[in-house]
């Protein structure tokens, strides 16, 4: 099974930060669920749920919590460990997907 290194960078003395790499994948997390939030969103407005008023809010406290989000990653200096995990975790999900649709097909076959 395929395993991603939470572990964070080796100072030093060769040990590494469990709270660096904590934290990226906290916010790699909280950058997938903000990305949720966006799409959900976005269908609501293609959909006529959402006022402008409403619009304009949601716009503007997702725009403050991305903004953070990047201030957080900058001042703890974990932008490359949160984008290597991003792309860890999404290399992991289509190996998942690519399994659960080959593991589909092949039962069909077999009936």
């Amino acid at each position: 099974m395929r395993q991603i290194d939470l572990g964070g960078e080796a100072d030093e003395g060769g040990e590494t930060d469990a709270a660096s790499g904590l934290l990226a994948l906290v916010m790699t997390v909280v950058e997938l669920l903000v990305e949720a939030m966006e799409k959900e969103a976005i269908r609501r407005m293609e959909s006529g749920v959402l006022g402008s008023e409403e619009i304009e809010r949601l716009g503007t406290q997702l725009q403050a919590i991305e903004a953070e989000i990047e201030a957080i990653k900058e001042r703890e200096g974990i932008e490359n460990e949160v984008g290597e995990l991003r792309t860890e975790l999404n290399d992991l999900l289509s190996e998942g997907i690519e399994q659960v649709y080959d593991d589909h097909y092949e039962e069909l076959e077999d009936e």
